[in-house]
């Protein structure tokens, strides 16, 4: 994949999505929003990870403390995500919110996929090929998002 998100000299990102990218991006976050009101769905699970996997009691008061919260950050982080689906540069703050929503698509279906570190490779003859080539082009924007946002940080202090 070549460089789709890029840091422009004067501070901004570029975005060089084609069409058919961005709607495939604007229909997994439709996908997404509907899972999170839904809220049954398993494959959310890395969305709202366990933190007392061996209590239910602590488990349930944990997630009733917490689950609220992270439902509405993942929620507004998608509206600025499609908010800026169809821009051509972001600010460094709208490209954080990239990488919030595409790391939670990617988790989301990477579990659905059932990825594991021993099946990273893309299969073009499986079943579910299309889904495992967006997994991947998910996973190279990531990628992208992440070094453009690396590449704003201040040096280290000496």
């Amino acid at each position: 994949m070549g460089r789709r998100i890029r840091r422009h000299r004067k501070g901004h990102v570029i975005v060089d999505l084609d069409e058919h990218e961005r709607r495939i991006l604007r229909d997994l976050a439709e996908q997404l929003r509907a899972l999170l009101l839904d809220g049954s769905e398993p494959s959310l699970r890395r969305l709202f990870p366990t933190a007392h996997p061996d209590d239910e009691v602590k488990e349930r008061e944990y997630q009733s403390l917490v689950h609220d919260n992270l439902l509405e950050h993942r929620l507004a982080t998608l509206d600025e995500f499609e908010a800026t689906l169809d821009a051509a540069t972001l600010t460094v703050a709208q490209t954080e919110r990239w990488m919030t929503a595409l790391n939670d698509l990617r988790l989301v279906l990477g579990t659905l996929l059932d990825v594991s570190e021993d099946s990273v490779e893309f299969d073009p003859d499986a079943e579910d090929a299309f889904s495992q080539a967006v997994y991947h082009f998910l996973g190279g924007l990531l990628e992208q998002v992440v070094d453009v946002l690396f590449s704003t940080l201040p040096p280290p202090a000496k």
